[in-house]
């Protein structure tokens, strides 16, 4: 099934990162008229993870990953492009596991087979926020998400970050209109990471949102949202031009006024 074949408004299926559940969602106002699906993160393999997120609908749809989420959205891209209308990726990284990954994510595992799933929580919350500064609330909205998420999910998101690939390759074909949202601020997945995501993806959007930091859905909400309702408007209006074919993509590389284009604000951290 293409989206010709597809009659009104298309699902947004929505991938939350790593510890982060569909509460990262609470303050984005989705399109009007369109189904959202959220798929957790519960499965130890990333082609696992992408055969949920197909699941998730059962014709084309627009795919809203952050981070691990994002992650899994190219694998999604490998198996089915044609499956994928529109793609917004943010807080993410394109490239393949660095050996220090390999060994912070055994850590992490270690740490948490031995009983101290919390050790883990308080060491990762930093990376979530703009230079490494959390704000009380945010803090605890990151450790309320993480702890519902829970160790066993959490081992298996570890799992699954060690079989990711570099999905230059993949992003070189994709045809579909795509976003990439970036916090200026973030540590974890500095801004360098995507541009070069928007460099590789034919006539994306890249968006660099001042003062963000890893989670913008929680610290941007609001570009977040213009962003979402900006892309399906251009799926809906470029209909099965954006899907499967081999010309440029719908949307022009630009970016809004507001947004600032900065280099990375220090050295990326263990994950992802």
């Amino acid at each position: 099934m293409t989206y010709e074949d597809t009659a009104g408004p298309l699902p947004l299926v929505v991938v939350p990162g790593m510890l982060c559940d569909a509460r990262l969602w609470n303050g984005i106002r989705f399109p009007e008229g369109h189904d959202v699906r959220h798929v957790a993160l519960r499965r130890p393999d990333i082609g696992a993870l992408a055969d949920d997120v197909l699941a998730s609908a059962p014709g084309p749809f627009v795919l809203v990953g952050l981070s691990l989420g994002a992650i899994v959205g190219f694998e999604v891209l490998r198996r089915a492009p044609r499956r994928v209308a529109g793609l917004c990726v943010m807080a993410t990284n394109a490239g393949a596991p660095r050996r220090e990954q390999y060994a912070a994510w055994r850590a992490m595992d270690g740490l948490i087979a031995a009983g101290r799933f919390e050790d883990v929580v308080e060491g990762t919350l930093p990376d979530m926020f703009p230079d490494r500064s959390p704000t009380p609330e945010g803090a605890w909205r990151y450790r309320a998400m993480a702890r519902a998420v829970g160790a066993t999910a959490a081992r298996a998101q570890l799992a699954a970050q060690a079989t990711r690939r570099d999905a230059a390759d993949v992003l070189s074909t994709v045809r579909c209109p795509t976003v990439v949202l970036a916090g200026a601020r973030d540590t974890l997945c500095p801004p360098a990471f995507h541009h070069a995501i928007a460099d590789t993806v034919p006539g994306a959007d890249l968006r660099l949102l001042p003062d963000a930091g890893h989670l913008l859905p929680l610290q941007r909400p609001e570009a977040v949202t213009a962003a979402l309702r900006e892309l399906v408007e251009t799926v809906a209006r470029t209909g099965p031009t954006a899907v499967g074919r081999t010309g440029s993509a719908a949307v022009a590389r630009t970016a809004p006024a507001t947004v600032a284009r900065t280099g990375p604000t220090a050295a990326p951290r263990a994950f992802p």
